[in-house]
């Protein structure tokens, strides 16, 4: 069944690689479809002899590959939407193919889920919501593996061996609980307060880019303001140098003058008035 299955798979992804324009949309709503499907044999609880899963993993990933290459392809945030749902149920499969439930929970931590739901009726998306369970089910899990709680099966037979808690570790697992939930509010507060001094720290970038924008506008005023005051001054230097040598020019000549009448005038003098004897 599994083989034809997969030949069923590949020829189906082969024929819709040549299917025309008209017949891309169709291939958007099967991948869609099938898509759905997936998301709810992940939320549903699934043995460790359920193959189909992954095998409807490995069609979705053939079927993107070719809505990517289709002629009327949906646009590109659509294209990442699918994509990011698609490395999510991926991501899931590798995870529960772990045996230590701390690296389950280590790798449910990086997955991430869709952000749109992907049918209509969705209140959520249904990959949050298997995010949600599947943290919730290896936070189980790591629970039981500290408190030695977790079941065991026998090879002869379907029965399994439960053991009831006792008062003191029903309180410890509790009290786990309680730990877990703090820790899990502190990394959301965390989350937070980061993305506050984010934001906090852009709206500052802005505001200082503003600053800097404005200082620079009025220094580049400033600037031609000193160029135009210094030309200006230029000139009134030559001016006032062109003034100060008329005026050098004038002053020798009246001096000059001065002094030849002052010189005139005593040899005049001493002529009219001769020395008394």
């Amino acid at each position: 069944m599994e083989t034809c299955f997969v030949a069923a798979a590949a020829g189906y992804v082969i024929q819709l690689r040549h299917c025309d324009s008209n017949m891309a949309s169709r291939l958007e709503i099967n991948f869609i479809r099938l898509l759905s499907r997936c998301e709810t044999m992940a939320s549903e609880k699934r043995g460790e002899a359920e193959w189909r899963l992954e095998k409807y993993v490995a069609a979705l990933v053939d079927m993107l590959v070719a809505l990517r290459k289709s002629p009327s392809k949906p646009t590109q945030e659509i294209l990442t939407e699918y994509t990011r749902k698609v490395d999510f149920l991926k991501g899931l499969l590798e995870a529960e193919k772990l045996t230590s439930p701390t690296e389950k929970a280590l790798a449910n931590q990086f997955l991430a889920p869709g952000r749109t739901p992907t049918i209509a009726n969705e209140r959520m998306p249904a990959t949050k919501t298997v995010h949600i369970q599947s943290k919730a089910r290896c936070t189980g899990e790591m629970r039981d593996e500290l408190l030695g709680t977790r079941t065991s099966g026998k090879a002869d037979g379907d029965l399994r061996n439960r053991r009831v808690l006792p008062l003191d570790e029903r309180q410890s697992a509790a009290e786990l609980d309680a730990v877990l939930q703090h820790h899990h509010n502190l990394q959301e507060k965390l989350a937070e307060d980061m993305l506050n001094l984010a934001r906090n720290l852009k709206n500052n970038t802005l505001a200082a880019q503003n600053i800097i924008k404005q200082d620079n506008q009025t220094l580049s005023q400033s600037m031609r303001q000193a160029d135009l005051n210094f030309e200006k001054l230029k000139t009134e230097s030559e001016r006032l140098e062109q003034h100060t040598k008329k005026s050098v020019n004038w002053l020798l000549w009246l001096m000059l003058i001065l002094v030849s009448f002052t010189f005139i005038s005593m040899i005049l003098f001493i002529r009219i008035f001769p020395r008394l004897r």
